[in-house]
């Protein structure tokens, strides 16, 4: 356990794969809430809630789990470091700007899940910077050093990035006739991760009842992206969950369906 994310390590005989979890973090610094008028229930609607108490079992199966504790609102691991927004940060000058940060979710988002504005203020960019150093940059560190040392120890590699998606992400189906995806895998649409294992995940999830889709209207994000090397045997799979599965998505709390 570090102070801005866990690791929960193997127990047993290992395997080669990791779970992560970066955006279920829920440890609000008095700073944070300092710089924002919204309420915490507005600030919360960023986090993929509870996702890192699903997967709390995979060490018990002889897999890793680390979880970042910083939310998702002060600080987004699932970000290149370069996607800084100047219409947060003061004297802060780009032409650089992707879509996400254009739409105020860079590395220090602008805006929570439901759109809503963070800040009262700008940030400088020291601080900025300082949640670079001291979140980012360590919880990179140590996923990429535990990649590395399975694919030494088993010559390969599999991470599995876990996310949930608000229900509302879901009415993207035009067919209202049509069964929404419970489960939404993404591999960068076969860039990320062979097909195999994503095939195999599909199939446990479905013999489970879940109704599973693949890479849309999530293919898989910046970790994703970033990890996944198949030819060089480091795979890389995105997991999103349909939040209503497992939580009242109005009030953040665990429904009856929730099981540890």
């Amino acid at each position: 356990m570090t102070k801005n994310f866990r690791i929960l390590e193997p127990l047993g005989k290992p395997n080669f794969i990791i779970f992560s979890s970066p955006h279920s973090g829920s440890n609000y610094a008095d700073w944070f809430l300092d710089q924002t008028s919204l309420d915490m229930q507005s600030i919360r609607s960023s986090e993929d809630a509870f996702v890192g108490d699903i997967f709390e079992s995979a060490p018990f199966f002889g897999s890793y789990l680390i979880e970042s504790l910083i939310p998702r609102a002060i600080l987004d691991l699932n970000r290149s470091r370069n996607d800084l927004d100047p219409r947060i940060i003061a004297n802060y000058q780009t032409k650089n700007i992707n879509s996400r940060v254009a739409s105020g979710l860079g590395i220090i988002p602008r805006v929570v899940g439901n759109g809503q504005n963070i800040y009262t203020k700008k940030l400088h960019l020291s601080e900025v910077q300082y949640r670079i150093d001291n979140y980012y940059n360590p919880y990179h560190q140590r996923l990429s050093s535990l990649l590395r040392s399975l694919k030494e120890n088993f010559g390969c590699a599999v991470l599995v990035d876990c996310h949930s998606m608000p229900s509302e992400a879901l009415k993207y189906k035009k067919n209202k006739f049509q069964r929404l995806p419970d489960i939404i895998l993404g591999d960068r649409f076969g860039m990320s991760c062979d097909t195999r294992i994503v095939d195999f995940l599909q199939s446990v999830f479905e013999d489970e009842g879940f109704r599973v889709s693949r890479n849309i209207p999530f293919s898989g994000g910046y970790i994703t992206q970033l990890y996944g090397r198949p030819a060089k045997n480091i795979h890389s799979v995105q997991i999103e969950i349909s939040r209503a599965l497992y939580m009242n998505e109005k009030k953040i709390q665990k429904n009856q369906n929730f099981k540890n």
